[in-house]
């Protein structure tokens, strides 16, 4: 059975304590943490700071699934600090910042190749996600050529299919390439909006963070496909909504939606 996760991104103002508290009131006891500048944990601070929120959540019935770090992945403190906390897994994603794509992806894996012996040392794996945009990778495709070559163990895919479909790119089809390197699934969901009018010379468009239900991604039909590949893994609501006013009805509303289509 899929165990369900929520990105705390959206309550970074909360205290710890706050925020167990409220996660369990949406539904979750599972999170994805931030580690980053303005987070209830701080990257120059991870060494003292993240056994303690890991303490302090599990007391109060939160458990955390990994982190995603702010952090060098050649910085040691990002690996000890997490083998305290008992956390085996940080979400990266690598941006291409002004470089063509393919100079990125040689970036990205020198940097995952520099990490490695921090991975091997600590038993610790890092999950790359896919993001639309100027990103490494933006799909399938990419993610597979950037992880083909590693040990899952220490390196895996976080497929992200909102992103993944703000692409153009065919869930059933992205599964079936990632399904040997998937170490968590994201769900949320998108599509793009055009901000011009028809009278515009060029059209303009925009990407809307939606409701589960309503994005160009179906989580029917990617849930479906996980079952059918035998994924059973964690899956993580990334609560990511346009509508920033409404996350925690949402994000319910998606948990919901979600449990409804693992049934």
């Amino acid at each position: 059975m899929n165990e369900l996760a929520v990105f705390t991104k959206p309550w970074k103002a909360l205290s710890l304590p706050d925020l167990a508290r409220h996660i369990q009131a949406l539904g979750f006891d599972l999170v994805e943490l931030p580690v980053r500048p303005g987070f209830q944990v701080e990257p120059d601070d991870i060494e003292r700071d993240l056994p303690q929120a890991v303490k302090l959540l599990g007391e109060r019935g939160i458990r955390v699934l990994n982190v995603t770090a702010d952090m060098p992945l050649t910085d040691e403190r990002l690996y000890s600090a997490c083998a305290e906390a008992g956390i085996g897994m940080n979400r990266v994603m690598f941006w291409q910042h002004d470089m063509d794509y393919w100079t990125a992806e040689a970036e990205a894996r020198r940097q995952l190749d520099a990490a490695l012996p921090f991975c091997e040392r600590y038993d610790f794996q890092l999950g790359i996600q896919n993001h639309s945009g100027r990103f490494v990778p933006v799909n399938e495709m990419g993610m597979y050529n950037l992880v083909k070559d590693y040990n899952p163990r220490h390196v895996a895919a976080v497929w992200d299919p909102a992103h993944n479909a703000l692409e153009g790119m065919n869930s059933d089809s992205a599964l079936d390439v990632l399904a040997p390197y998937l170490c968590v699934v994201n769900l949320k969901n998108a599509y793009w909006r055009r901000v011009s009018g028809p009278e515009a010379e060029v059209a303009e468009w925009k990407i809307y963070w939606t409701s589960g239900a309503q994005g160009r991604a179906s989580w029917a039909g990617v849930i479906a496909k996980l079952k059918a590949i035998g994924y059973e893994g964690p899956i993580c609501f990334s609560a990511e909504y346009s509508d920033e006013e409404r996350v925690d009805e949402l994000i319910v509303k998606d948990l919901a939606f979600a449990r409804g289509l693992l049934a």
